[in-house]
């Protein structure tokens, strides 16, 4: 049986596999309660439970779970860059993709959009200052080195990587706060969680921010135990890189105050020189490259709408679109926030680090408000606290006495069966292909264009389409025809032959191939 003939068996019959699936469970249960009771297995079984795996056996979970995340991204890695979000994937990977035709120039980061709609201003050499393009590095010197798969695959597999290099990181943060169980759990839920799955198979920054983040709170917990200046130089190290990449990444510096708070009091912390130095190292090449950018206003894109640009911030659609519709029902599934909710409230003081971790996630909704409710991967940053407090409910759920034992545990197994369920509903969608249209029209306009033709891929200013073609230009036609000839356009494609723009450009200029799925004329 193919692959494709699985897949319509799956669709088909779905509602039955998983009320057999629901079923073994449930027999399972009966099992335990019926039978494994009176074995000595189940005696040695609630023992790894209770006290938690040996380090041999965490090791062996850990690399499976670790291989399993990396599998489980690799569905979809050759799809063409036309899925959920491809507009700022085709951005991200239009950077490398000069690098790799132009050359590495690192304080130069240029792309594809020459138009007005990023910035306001015309960008007739394609500047793109946003983050500090140190992913796009990475991903150039993956393409290069092993030049086996395509630039946009290695762009999925860089994301992938930082992944599970996030996933670690959180095992060994869990491990130390929770115990090696709550460090396996917390690196399960960061790599199965459909949302995240998604988001951290993704030609975007955030999952490398994520990574570097993350590397830097590890660090400065070690620091914390044994004042070691080597780990304190990691902490600057692998902040400084996140904070280049996305300044968003100062939102995760909550439990690095507290740690010092804890090692040195709160009174004798700004007395500490090295940390403030450390400090200050890490912030200062975000602020030279702040400053240097402001040498090229024309390829910085607006930002100010990012943090209140629609006045949102705390009325009653910031709380529904985030903790109700985002949260709640696209990353949780519903579901997940019962053993959230038991997470969050299970507080321990030696757990304390996750709440300020959890204050630097709230902080950052508020600030960032509007782009929080209307991009979902901005919420890629709350993954690691959430997969931490899911990593601590599920174990507090597991040991509950106050309800009956096996209630509770049955109610824990369903609602994470559910969690998983529904939130892969909420996503399976990002991964299709709506518009395949684009993509023939970009090979055709590579195949009959010139590879330096400047040209408009009318797409109402997406860029996604004028990535297709591997051509530099407009995505949309933002002001009268002949003044965007001055400027060096040439070819004018479109996928919308109704559209009377595209019509009226058919009968004034030549074309040179229409189909069915688009047009391009000569302008």
């Amino acid at each position: 049986m193919n692959s494709l003939a699985i897949k319509l068996f799956v669709i088909r019959y779905y509602d039955y596999i998983f009320l057999f699936f629901l079923l073994v469970v449930v027999s399972f249960v009966v099992l335990y309660q019926k039978v494994l009771k009176k074995k000595k297995i189940l005696i040695k079984l609630n023992k790894i439970i209770d006290r938690g795996p040996s380090e041999r056996m965490g090791n062996l979970v850990l690399v499976f779970i670790l291989v399993l995340g990396f599998l489980v991204r690799l569905y979809g890695i050759t799809n063409p860059l036309a899925d959920w979000h491809s507009f700022r994937q085709a951005d991200t990977a239009s950077v490398t993709r000069v690098y790799l035709e132009e050359g590495l120039n690192l304080l130069y980061p240029r792309y594809h959009d020459y138009s007005t709609t990023q910035s306001g201003m015309f960008n007739l050499k394609g500047y793109r200052f946003v983050e500090f393009p140190v992913y796009n590095v990475v991903h150039l010197l993956m393409v290069k080195i092993f030049p086996v798969f395509s630039l946009e695959v290695w762009g999925r597999l860089v994301s992938v990587f930082s992944a599970l290099v996030s996933a670690y990181i959180i095992y060994l943060i869990g491990r130390k706060f929770i115990s090696r169980w709550g460090g396996l759990f917390s690196a399960f839920f960061f790599l199965f969680i459909p949302f995240n799955i998604y988001f951290t198979r993704v030609i975007l920054p955030e999952p490398i921010m994520v990574a570097f983040a993350l590397l830097a709170l590890w660090t400065f917990i070690k620091f914390s135990e044994n004042d070691e200046t080597l780990y304190l130089l990691g902490t600057v190290v692998f902040m400084a890189l996140a904070l280049l990449i996305k300044p968003y990444a100062f939102f995760y510096t909550p439990p690095i105050f507290y740690l010092a708070w804890q090692k040195y009091g709160i009174k004798k912390i700004f007395a500490q020189k090295k940390l403030l130095a450390a400090g200050l190292v890490a912030t200062l090449p975000f602020i030279l490259w702040r400053i240097w950018m402001q040498n090229f206003p024309e390829g910085i894109p607006f930002w100010q709408w990012t943090l209140n640009g629609d006045g949102i911030r705390f009325k009653p659609a910031f709380w529904y679109w985030l903790f109700g519709e985002r949260i709640t029902k696209l990353i949780l599934g519903y579901w997940g926030l019962i053993p959230l909710a038991f997470g969050v409230m299970a507080y321990k003081k030696t757990r304390a680090f996750f709440y300020f971790l959890l204050v630097g996630m709230l902080l950052y909704m508020g600030v960032i408000a509007t782009a929080n409710v209307r991009h979902d991967y901005y919420q890629t940053l709350l993954i690691p606290a959430t997969s931490l407090f899911l990593g601590v409910g599920v174990i507090e759920m597991w040991n509950l006495k106050v309800f009956n034992k096996m209630a509770v545990r049955g109610i824990l197994i369903f609602s994470l069966l559910m969690f998983f369920l529904v939130g892969s509903f909420q996503v399976k969608e990002f991964y299709k292909i709506n518009h395949p249209e684009i993509i023939a029209a970009g090979k055709a306009v590579d195949r009959l264009t010139p590879k330096d033709a400047v040209i408009i891929a009318a797409y109402n200013g997406d860029t996604a389409f004028l990535y297709q073609t591997r051509r530099k230009g407009w995505p949309v036609v933002d002001r009268p025809i002949n003044e965007l000839i001055e400027r060096g356009v040439q070819y004018y494609v479109s996928v919308n032959l109704d559209h009377p723009q595209t019509k009226e450009f058919m009968e004034k200029f030549e074309v040179v191939e229409r189909t069915s799925q688009y047009v391009i004329v000569k302008l």
